[in-house]
């Protein structure tokens, strides 16, 4: 999940059901953390530190899980180091 809607893709063709931007990471963590691979473990810790606080995006998040299936999106080039995996991770916990 990604706080900032990407570049050259219209809400309307994406057909996405809810983009809940408040389950992704600060602006501050994001910009911290730069997609660094060094930083992986303590961005995940710092980002589940910041969900554990927004306990009414994270609720709308995990009823949605708990009804079906909810696909995670992300616009970082890196597949191995990214919010949605993060969140992913926090989710399955």
């Amino acid at each position: 999940m990604d706080r900032l809607w990407p570049r050259g893709v219209s809400k309307s063709s994406a057909h996405i059901d809810l983009w809940l931007k408040e389950v992704a990471p600060s602006t501050d963590l994001r910009k911290w953390f730069g997609h660094e691979p060094s930083k992986w473990k303590e961005f995940r810790e710092r980002y589940f530190a910041e969900l554990r606080n927004n306990s009414d995006a994270l609720k709308q998040i995990t009823e949605k899980t708990q009804r079906g299936v909810v696909t995670l999106v992300y616009s970082a080039k890196d597949e191995k180091h990214n919010q949605a995996l993060a969140l992913k991770e926090y989710l399955e916990k």
